[in-house]
């Protein structure tokens, strides 16, 4: 690994400055399970490596009923899938968690991290995508929010510009008989790269659905919003021909690619799937989420 210079700022101010001074020749390091392999690998470079663990802001899980959920961006994977607000009222955001890499991983991997490598088979993309969730990002000029479903623009690339810094994740206070499911398909029993992922959430009135986001990991160059599907579940009652129609939607939805994990038919037909399942848990989950 070729020699860096190591920053671990304490303040969202002073990693933004530090970023910013050195520009492209600055990342920052979350967990650095994907940046520290890029850099071994040769395939990054960076002069700097800016440690953001440091930062309370980012470090931070705070959930309000009526507000929702402040999630730092470098909260590690594994404090996600043991808070108890997060598996209450994010089930599926925080089972996507828990499905990257091994324990010891979780310990050092967060949610953005997973989301700036800008990774189209990232786990908690799609969760996030599905709960409606906004990234906070601070810069030289303020502070800016984009919606996930937009942060990545293509494979390893995303809206973060020299200088910025995600800061954490707004996602809003689940309605009344609200709920979410993440489901992923991958070869092995586990620690294994998603060839298909989908995230799903739910507001019903009885069995009609009132409202519905559906998100695709790794059939795509980004992750995708299936917004037809999700569309075509609106104001009907969950049956099987609903449900079947959005799930032949979001397989429609889906731009796979060919290749030594799958053929773009396999990964097409286990989007509908797995978007039938996620739609069933969810539903299973919001009705008895009060």
């Amino acid at each position: 690994m070729h020699e860096f210079t190591y920053e671990a700022p304490t303040t969202v101010a002073k990693a933004v400055s530090i970023l910013k001074r050195h520009g492209e020749k600055a990342r920052p390091l979350c967990g650095g399970t994907d940046i520290l392999i890029q850099m071994r690998a040769g395939a990054r470079r960076p002069e700097y490596l800016v440690d953001v663990k440091q930062i309370k802001e980012l470090r931070q899980i705070k959930y309000d009923a009526k507000k929702g959920l402040r999630l730092g961006a470098a909260v590690p994977c594994i404090e996600i899938h043991e808070n108890d607000a997060m598996r209450k009222h994010y089930p599926g955001l925080a089972e996507a968690a828990h499905l990257i890499g091994s324990l010891q991983i979780q310990n050092r991997a967060s949610v953005g991290g997973n989301l700036c490598n800008g990774s189209p088979a990232a786990d908690t993309t799609p969760a996030l995508i599905a709960l409606g969730a906004k990234a906070k990002i601070a810069g030289g000029r303020g502070s800016r929010q984009v919606k996930v479903e937009d942060f990545v623009t293509a494979p390893g690339v995303t809206v973060l510009k020299p200088g910025e810094l995600l800061v954490e994740f707004l996602i809003p206070a689940p309605k009344p008989h609200s709920a979410d499911a993440y489901l992923r398909f991958i070869p092995r029993n586990e620690m294994d790269i998603a060839v298909v992922g989908v995230g799903t959430s739910l507001t019903l009135a009885g069995d009609v659905v009132k409202a519905a986001r559906i998100a695709l990991g790794a059939v795509g160059p980004t992750p995708i919003l299936a917004e037809k599907a999700a569309e075509s579940l609106i104001g009907k009652k969950l049956d099987d021909a609903v449900i079947e129609t959005a799930a032949s939607l979001a397989s429609e939805a889906a731009n796979p690619i060919d290749d030594m994990r799958g053929t773009a038919e396999f990964r097409r037909h286990v989007v509908g799937v797995l978007t039938r399942r996620t739609i069933h848990l969810a539903a299973e989950r919001a009705r008895s989420h009060s």
